[in-house]
């Protein structure tokens, strides 16, 4: 499964063997229920094992820690890159063109009294 992208859209999100797991790796070493990632709004995204169950963030065993863009967890055979979505801007089309708009009626009104003015 090398290369296999997987996104989280809801959260938490549980990794394991159980067909009950939102992420289901079948591979060795990996437990039924192994571990969970939440979403804490203060916090960022963590990571906590479920109890008995091992893991290794960046090489270095781990129980509860909090995850950075670019981690790798390690479950039994199993190694898994944590990485955050590119994020999207929301389309600024009708802002630009209501400023564009603003800008020439502004330029026209201009115009129009040096008009006024000059008669």
């Amino acid at each position: 499964m090398a290369g296999t992208v997987w996104v989280g859209r809801r959260f938490p999100v549980r990794i394991g063997r159980d067909a009950g797991c939102e992420l289901r790796l079948d591979d060795a070493g990996v437990w039924d229920w192994h571990l969970i990632v939440e979403l804490q709004r203060t916090t960022g995204f963590s990571l906590k094992p479920f109890p008995n169950a091992l893991m290794r963030v960046n090489g270095l065993p781990a129980s509860d820690t909090l995850l950075r863009n670019g981690d790798t967890i390690e479950l039994g055979a199993v190694q898994i890159q944590f990485w955050l979505g590119p994020v999207r801007q929301s389309s600024l089309a009708l802002r630009e063109a209501l400023s564009w708009v603003a800008i020439a009626a502004t330029v026209f009104a201009q115009i129009a009294i040096l008009y006024w003015l000059l008669e």
